[in-house]
């Protein structure tokens, strides 16, 4: 996942750059990962540090409280359709995962990612040790400080002139036995203080052919790339306040449904307008009894709606948008709320009558229609019944255009 270089730099040096992802996403992601017995997991050992501190980041987790539930939603997952569509009763909060449930998938997470990545490194590490390629000091046959036709003091073989080579301010004024006239300090023919045709500081494959301070072209590792060229970030000029969790002061978002987070998942892919996910209630009554069940028709486009990850799991506001063909992936939420004064905004925290989040495994291109059925609702008065659509991680899709309608409808609808 690319990160942005914009950021500020306020955390432990191991806790940086993918370090820092990898410690962060073991905590986030750890509601995805299949559930394994503990005794797996513990006894699996690794001497990376960073996988260490990644698996003691798990026993620090704890699932969150039971959160507050639509007050006339049928609990939990069903169907409806004949089962051919199935509802999450409040984007699934209510299916709370447990404190070991949590550990042990944040466990397997980092076994499988972190572990893995760290074992990796290793193993390439022990193939390029420091007398055959390796990372501190040559190339595949160089010493600590020349190649292997190329010494401290310029190389046997190092008798060929470079067009371009300059001597280096720490040549010796006694030429080397057959080589070196050219050569550095620690370097051959070729080659200054950073190494040279057959010899470098610390080598090449043939003493650093094409090596630098750490490494030739077929020789060792180290080597440093040339700096990336400075690009200016997203929205510069506009004196945005910033584009990263790094310059916040709140805890990272982990998932579960917890305010004053930060969330670092990227937004993801965006498709084009013409495919952008619209949505509208093409039925619903105008008015009902206390306590009748009725049922909102609701139609949406450009919307696959197969992707859903339960909140009450630590599926929030963690998966970026992706597309398949061009479309969203993901579902739609209906909700059903009381309206305590029809002239001014209501207040957010109170929880709904009727909330479900749908997922059926249909959804394309093409605009289809899906019933929702509302068990009824209990309380008299004016309520305002909403659908719309939802990415992997709840999320209204974006837009490739600011001035599109997002995908959401929302009627009025009079319980008597």
């Amino acid at each position: 996942m690319r990160r942005s270089k914009y950021r500020r730099a306020n955390t432990p040096a191991w806790f940086s750059g993918r370090r820092r992802i990898i410690a962060l996403a073991a905590a986030s992601l750890a509601a995805f990962g299949g559930v394994v017995a503990v005794t797996q997991i513990s006894s699996a050992s690794s001497e990376d540090p960073v996988t260490n501190r990644a698996l003691a980041s798990c026993d620090n987790l704890t699932a969150p409280k039971s959160s507050r539930l639509s007050t006339q939603t049928r609990k939990g997952t069903y169907t409806t359709n004949n089962g051919q569509v199935t509802q999450h009763a409040d984007d699934g909060a209510g299916d709370v995962a447990t404190t070991n449930q949590v550990r042990t998938r944040c466990r397997e997470w980092v076994m499988n990612n972190v572990a893995s990545d760290a074992e990796t490194l290793a193993r390439r590490n022990r193939g390029r040790g420091n007398n055959n390629g390796g990372n501190n000091n040559g190339g595949n046959q160089g010493g600590n400080n020349g190649g292997n036709q190329g010494g401290n003091n310029g190389g046997n073989a190092s008798a060929q002139p470079s067009t371009g080579a300059q001597p280096s301010t720490g040549a010796s004024s006694q030429p080397p036995a057959q080589g070196g006239n050219n050569g550095g300090n620690n370097g051959g023919n070729q080659g200054g203080n950073n190494g040279g045709n057959q010899g470098g500081n610390n080598g090449g494959n043939q003493g650093g052919n094409n090596g630098g301070n750490n490494g030739g072209n077929q020789g060792g590792g180290n080597q440093n790339p040339p700096p990336a060229a400075t690009t200016p970030p997203p929205g510069a000029g506009l004196g945005i306040l910033t584009n990263s969790c790094e310059t916040s002061d709140l805890d990272a978002h982990d998932g579960f449904q917890r305010g004053n987070r930060c969330v670092s998942t990227e937004f993801g892919e965006v498709g084009a307008a013409a495919n952008n996910p619209t949505l509208l209630i093409t039925n619903a009554p105008r008015q009902v009894n206390r306590n009748q069940p009725f049922t909102i028709q609701v139609s949406t486009r450009n919307l696959i709606r197969d992707r859903f990850l339960a909140a009450g799991q630590g599926g929030y506001y963690v998966e970026s948008s992706v597309l398949q063909g061009g479309l969203v992936r993901g579902h739609f939420h209906s909700a059903c709320r009381i309206l305590d004064n029809r002239n001014a905004a209501p207040a957010p925290d109170p929880v709904p009558a009727f909330f479900v989040a749908t997922e059926d495994s249909r959804g394309g291109a093409q605009a289809d229609t899906v019933a929702i059925q509302v068990p009824g609702l209990a309380q008299a008065g004016e309520f305002q019944c909403s659908s719309w659509a939802g990415d992997g991680s709840h999320r209204i899709p974006m837009m490739e255009r600011a001035n599109q309608t997002p995908a959401f409808d929302s009627v009025r609808i009079r319980v008597r």
